[in-house]
């Protein structure tokens, strides 16, 4: 797996200062990756205060003119060494819909995540410790606002993440199941497919203890069962030795899925690669 399409930078809120574009595209070089996508996060109307931040420091918004530039510039002056695309990572919530459409619509993105951080309000990273619900509760109502998210908003090509709430439970996926929850999954995953977007392999599961990438196995063959062709690959790397993280497993996960290809972006139109 030579291919790296969900990554983060300083213009991520939630990304060490120090750690800039530049950093993590030498970092992808010397792990030999042949291609990347630089996915910051831009997550309008993000609820900080709610979450206890400061909203200034964390707006999980930045300056997509700069952004543009400073990619640009960096892609031409590694194209000898690396494919360098320029993607983003918008955070999805129900009345959004309008705006993404026209955000996504005003800059040349290759390739835009749609991924659900925010369920009624809050951000399960920081809930863990004070939710007076139980994992089976959170979960299901994370997994009912996303369905929500993916039937009002159109303006993505992949959906991240898909299980990301099961990171901050109590117990984590101790108790977690496709079977609990299928329902409202088939529900995300067909409507998914019917706007013709994909889903993501994010590795950064496996990074948090929970012995699986993101979304579940179940999640990833059902996706396939139903259809599904479009899958990319991504570490949701925040530092360089976060990069491409265990993406010795990736062909194995997706073979027993059912699929014999992953799938890159360039201008928002999908490429589909041989594994």
């Amino acid at each position: 797996m030579k291919t790296d399409f969900h990554m983060h930078t300083n213009f991520s809120s939630d990304t060490d200062p120090a750690i800039t574009p530049k950093l993590q595209i030498e970092a992808a070089i010397r792990k030999g990756l042949k291609m990347i996508c630089i996915t910051d996060h831009y997550d309008e109307d993000y609820p900080a205060k709610e979450n206890g931040l400061d909203e200034a420091a964390h707006s999980f918004r930045f300056d997509l003119e700069r952004y543009f530039h400073t990619l640009s510039e960096l892609r031409e002056s590694y194209r000898e060494e690396i494919d360098v695309r320029i993607g983003v990572e918008i955070g999805l919530q129900p009345h959004l819909g309008a705006f993404y459409h026209e955000m996504t619509g005003k800059y040349p993105f290759d390739f835009v995540i749609g991924s659900a951080h925010v369920f009624g309000g809050i951000d399960p990273y920081f809930e863990r410790e004070n939710s007076m619900k139980s994992d089976e509760e959170r979960y299901r109502e994370a997994f009912e606002e996303m369905l929500v998210d993916v039937q009002n908003i159109d303006d993505f090509d992949v959906l991240g993440h898909i299980d990301y709430v099961v990171r901050y439970g109590k117990e984590q996926a101790t108790h977690y199941h496709y079977s609990m929850y299928k329902d409202i999954l088939d529900e995300i995953l067909k409507t998914v497919i019917m706007k013709g977007k994909g889903i993501e392999l994010n590795t950064a599961g496996f990074k948090y203890g929970l012995g699986f990438a993101h979304p579940k196995p179940e999640i990833l063959k059902r996706y396939r069962e139903l259809g599904g062709e479009i899958i990319t690959v991504g570490s949701d790397g925040h530092r360089p030795e976060h990069l491409a993280y265990d993406f010795n497993k990736v062909k194995e996960i997706l073979n027993t899925a059912g699929f014999r290809y992953y799938t890159v972006f360039r201008e928002r139109k999908p490429e589909f690669l041989s594994i």
